[in-house]
């Protein structure tokens, strides 16, 4: 069916010659992974800012009692905010989510026109390092956007920037929401034509830069007019891209290209759900699109747009369209309307996805749902507006603030009245945590060595969703990084808290596939003193080498590369089972007296993807219990073969505990291999700097 019912007909987009198919699919294809680069854009820039607010939180979970007493560096969400800093991180965070949701919208529409979209690539990252390139205190340009170079005062002086949530952070958040009407008022006189180009844009080519859009609210228009476009045969842009994507997916055509759901989950099910218990948080958003049919599908495609822009910039521009197109052919769409709600998360939903408990592991009332439902009445722009008024009011406490007052780290600072060592003597004491947390700042040296290793930390915990990413929307069923997204937001806040300084996130990590890492020459380690390469010579105290540290289950690139603390299945894990080099491995033998279910030993995991999380692994980390009464705690032991495969060879079985130091389970593995070997045990090192001031995984 043709779907030229919901498109307006301006002069520019009718009866275009069907030559120009092909370069208009390729100027719709770069215009979507322009909107993928500018939602992916602000993640970073909005979260450094986020994480600035000086605080401090629990990690609690269900059930368990293990950090009772203890406290953290770095703010969470909060039920019931009672000061500026819990109000501000509330209402940055519900945006933050929202970007998210932009992206996984974004990139669902990139699928249905036949693109795969890309994650870690120019103009935003380095696709070595994953070094962030679009971020700098030289730098004046929101992507495929805006320069503010081309901008009147006092908008000129705007620099795209990483930084604490202040006044000049706040101004540059704005101008990224403002709307498409605003964006026109702030833009130099002599500067405005470089922004007024429309679809199609007949004098760009394949390979080069897109025109300017002014406003994402602009973007997204100028991306519903290439979809709008009709050929002199009568088809439109939309009908061909649609239907090509589907036969991609499907010779058949009768399956939408792969979409992926982390919002709203219950639209990928083939089955009805029973009233109340829904799982998608947006229910009035088409989050991906489902139909096979052209027309249904575009009226998905006009609501994703509307949600993105309403909830951002507060102005859906799908108004724009509908006003078009009730003007052209109002007999045919007096079905339609503009949407108006703003698109607010459903409350009930957010609370039953993301409980909150107790330090005791009692149930408490949803800290997210709190944040994300209240927040998410206000679009970006009043949201941003809101928390410019705390801070212009003098409430707002950020970590640069409070070490430029002279403080530093302190036992008690990292307590909370319910304290008591010996209810858990193998943690660390809040001192000890407490001294690393000065000495890595105090002990810096000139290079800002310890400085530049959390940034890079911080850059490597981001690529730990990025790299994902690029494979995630292109796998049916693969599984969303969540525990990345924690991941990257505790190395952040830890970054600001010792040193008073947003991570820089300029500094990429040191690619695992490039020098000095060589997989075919040695076999590397996970964490602190670990070592089962004779070749790899290294301080019996070192840590993994920086370029292993990941914050996410499944994104450990080879063995014995896997921290833990989410625990991970021998049977799961990207790469396991394939037939290059660095992947190869034996399947473990199944126990026939008990269930078949392995878990995969803390760095000494049998290949890429295994392992859990978490290198290097936090001195406090441990063992939560697992979901189902009938698992087992227990774990496949692995032993390695020489280069250049190490293949791992299962030999034993050891069980673990819920409560476990996950390191101490690491060591006893560790200590197991050696053994077999017929090799001398080492005393098990104290625990460093980084390990005692990285929080354990939440």
């Amino acid at each position: 069916m043709k779907s030229t019912l919901l498109f307006t007909h301006e002069d520019r987009l009718k009866k275009r010659p069907v030559s120009f198919k092909e370069i208009d699919e390729q100027a719709l294809h770069a215009i979507v992974q322009a909107a993928v680069n500018v939602e992916l854009f602000t993640i970073p820039l909005y979260m450094t800012s986020l994480y600035s607010l000086q605080g401090m939180h629990e990690i609690n979970s269900k059930g368990n009692n293990f950090y009772e007493g203890r406290i953290w560096p770095g703010m969470a969400a909060t039920a019931d905010p009672r000061n500026a800093n819990e109000k501000a991180f509330n209402a940055v965070f519900s945006v933050f989510v929202a970007e998210m949701l932009h992206l996984q919208i974004v990139s669902n529409l990139a699928k249905v026109i036949g693109y795969d979209p890309k994650f870690t690539c120019e103009p935003l990252q380095d696709e070595k390092t994953y070094a962030w390139k679009c971020y700098g205190d030289d730098k004046t340009i929101l992507p495929h956007i805006l320069d503010f170079e081309d901008t009147i005062a006092p908008y000129n002086k705007i620099k795209v920037k990483t930084g604490a949530m202040n006044v000049e952070q706040m101004h540059l958040f704005l101008a990224i929401e403002q709307t498409e009407t605003d964006a026109e008022k702030v833009l130099d006189p002599e500067k405005i034509s470089k922004y007024s180009e429309k679809a199609p844009f007949n004098n760009w080519k394949p390979g080069t830069n897109l025109p300017w859009f002014g406003s994402i609210g602009n973007m997204y228009l100028q991306l519903w007019n290439y979809l709008s476009i009709t050929y002199t045969d009568d088809l439109t842009l939309w009908d061909i891209v649609f239907e090509k994507a589907k036969a991609k997916a499907n010779p058949d055509g009768d399956t939408p290209a792969v979409q992926q759901e982390v919002f709203n989950p219950d639209r990928l099910s083939k089955e009805p759900v029973e009233p109340g218990k829904s799982l998608n948080e947006y229910p009035g958003i088409a989050t991906s699109i489902q139909h096979t049919e052209s027309e249904a599908a575009l009226k998905d495609v006009m609501n994703m747009i509307n949600g993105i822009t309403d909830q951002g910039e507060g102005a859906g521009v799908i108004k724009q369209i509908l006003d078009k197109v009730k003007k052209d052919k109002d007999t045919h769409t007096t079905n339609l309307t503009a949407v108006q709600d703003r698109f607010r998360p459903s409350c009930p939903v957010l609370r039953n996805k993301y409980p909150s408990f107790t330090a005791t592991g009692a149930d408490a009332p949803s800290a997210k749902a709190d944040a994300r439902h209240h927040y998410g009445a206000m679009d970006h722009f009043e949201t941003f507006a809101y928390v410019l008024d705390l801070i212009k009011d003098g409430e707002i406490l950020t970590w640069d603030q409070w070490h430029a007052q002279g403080n530093t780290w302190a036992a008690e600072a990292l307590q909370t009245a319910a304290y008591d060592p010996s209810r858990n003597p193998k943690l660390p004491a809040s001192g000890d945590i407490a001294a690393a947390l000065n000495r890595l700042k105090i002990n810096d040296t000139a290079d800002k060595a310890n400085f530049d290793l959390f940034s890079r930390t911080s850059t490597g915990a981001i690529a730990g969703v990025t790299k994902v990413l690029n494979t995630y929307f292109a796998t049916k069923g693969a599984a969303f990084p969540y525990p990345s997204m924690g991941g990257s937001g505790d190395r952040m806040s830890i970054c600001w808290a010792i040193f008073g300084k947003a991570p820089d996130l300029s500094l990429g990590i040191v690619s695992p596939t490039e020098p000095p890492i060589n997989r075919s020459e040695h076999l590397y380690h996970a964490c602190q003193g670990m070592n089962l390469d004779d070749t790899l010579k290294s301080d019996p105290n070192s840590c993994a080498p920086s370029e292993l540290f990941h914050t996410c289950k499944g994104s450990n690139d080879c063995r014995a590369e896997g921290g833990c603390g989410f625990v991970q299945s021998v049977k799961g894990g990207t790469g396991c089972g394939a037939s290059a080099a660095f992947t190869f491995y034996k399947a473990p033998p199944v126990n026939a007296d008990s269930s078949d279910q392995f878990f995969s030993p803390p760095s000494d995991n049998a290949c890429g993807g295994l392992g859990g999380c978490a290198v290097p692994i936090s001195a406090s980390q441990m063992y939560p219990a697992l979901p189902k009464e009938t698992d087992v705690y227990r774990m496949q032991l692995n032993d390695f073969g020489p280069k250049p495969h190490f293949a791992s060879d299962p030999f034993a079985t050891m069980y673990y505990d819920k409560g476990e130091l996950v390191y101490d389970v690491a060591w006893k593995a560790y200590r197991k291999v050696l053994e077999k070997r017929g090799l001398p045990v080492p005393e098990k090192p104290k625990p460093g700097d980084l390990r005692l001031a990285f929080p354990p995984s939440t």
